[in-house]
């Protein structure tokens, strides 16, 4: 069946529902999966052409499958880049960015806020190849200036970041990694292509955990990468290929359908958090909250810019304790204390998720890289879902009470 060529400048809410591959000859309307790890060829020469290029067609699924396309297109025209490709989470897909951009004797300039497993990839996995990374604070970009060198290769950022949620520029950070010839790669995980395209603030490669709010339902892993053709087709497509970091066919079609209601969820789960934060700011237990939709927030003017006027759904908040060990058991009373609220560490959920930082997403890095991040034992991040507000609040009281 031969499918409508879709009209330019289209909606992001229409991209959503709209990019894929063209239906097949019995005209689905919802997408089809493909279960299948291999594709019989009409003949020897086709088989040919397919194994020397897989943009003639597919031939076994750690190469490609029609289903991954389909998300990969959907993704992309999301985000505004030319391409994407996926790959089987969010780390797999930061893997295949740095083996497909880095060699020995090259240098990564990232912010020391970055989420965990990010951190202990690049600076102590590709640190054992002769890759060198400099970790500098995520908001002053003097400091991302300073660590520039002539071998610097690439600048990698999360804005917002996990937990505390701040803020880069990232117009400005394009800037400095272009002056030397650098890239700049974002990930955009918390606000997802509904709230914030980097690609139009400069950068060049956007990463995403699709196990967060793509898929939006906790329900599988995935991730991917968007930019420019010539590195997501011409060098991230080998080393998928070759290192089998693949998306399964069940996953991207898990998510391909996720990004259908991708945008009013998160400007559902946005609302929430927006609500809930500024409540939190009113309680006595509470000394602080991380939230970029909050007028208290230090970089809250540059994210209403880049994160079209909403705030996300992530918000951490620190609880009172006169000692970093009566702050953990305060932190561990809220969130032992729930009892509607998700004791988890995945975010994007529909359900609200509640976890302590310091021992969880950040657990495995030292206490000196934990408090360069400025992450405490007294913080508490919540990833707000489409629960009712007041059952959050509600349930965040039961342990907010007891914090004298």
């Amino acid at each position: 069946m031969t499918k409508r060529q879709l009209p330019g400048n289209l909606h992001r809410d229409t991209l959503a529902v709209r990019v894929a591959l063209e239906p097949s000859q019995h005209g689905e309307n919802s997408e089809a999966l493909y279960l299948t790890s291999g594709f019989v060829q009409p003949d020897a020469e086709t088989s040919a052409r397919r194994f020397a290029d897989p943009t003639e067609g597919y031939t076994y699924a750690r190469t490609s499958n029609p289903t991954v396309t389909s998300f990969e297109r959907r993704l992309a025209a999301m985000e505004g880049t030319e391409a994407a490709i996926g790959a089987s989470t969010g780390m797999g897909a930061i893997l295949m960015m740095c083996m497909g951009l880095l060699k020995s004797g090259d240098h990564v300039i990232c912010s020391r806020s970055m989420f965990g497993s990010t951190i202990a990839l690049i600076g102590r996995e590709f640190g054992k190849f002769g890759v060198e990374t400099t970790f500098v604070s995520q908001t002053d970009v003097a400091e991302w200036k300073a660590a520039l060198r002539p071998t610097t290769k690439l600048l990698f950022a999360e804005t917002p970041t996990n937990p505390l949620t701040e803020v880069c520029d990232i117009a400005a950070l394009a800037d400095l990694a272009h002056s030397v010839g650098a890239l700049l790669a974002v990930d955009n995980c918390f606000c997802s292509p509904a709230l914030q395209r980097p690609v139009e603030f400069g950068a060049d490669l956007i990463m995403h955990s699709g196990t967060k709010y793509l898929d939006g339902q906790g329900r599988v892993m995935a991730g991917a990468l968007c930019g420019p053709s010539k590195l997501i087709v011409d060098v991230f497509g080998p080393i998928v290929r070759t290192a089998g970091m693949t998306l399964a066919p069940f996953n991207a079609w898990v998510v391909l359908k996720g990004l259908e209601t991708l945008n009013i969820r998160m400007q559902a789960q946005s609302a929430n958090a927006l609500a809930v934060a500024k409540w939190l700011e009113t309680q006595p237990a509470v000394s602080r909250v991380y939230y970029p939709g909050l007028p208290s927030h230090p970089q809250h003017e540059l994210a209403m810019r880049q994160q079209s006027g909403l705030g996300g759904a992530v918000l951490s908040f620190d609880v009172r304790g006169a000692t970093p060990e009566a702050a953990r058991a305060n932190a561990f009373k809220v969130i032992n204390s729930t009892q509607v609220l998700s004791i988890a560490t995945n975010l994007g959920d529909t359900k609200t998720i509640i976890s302590h930082s310091a021992t969880t997403s950040h657990g495995r890095l030292s206490e000196e890289q934990r408090q360069a991040a400025g992450i405490g034992q007294s913080l508490v991040r919540l990833a707000v879902g489409l629960d009712h507000v007041d059952d959050i609040k509600a349930d965040l009281c039961r342990g907010l009470s007891l914090i004298a």
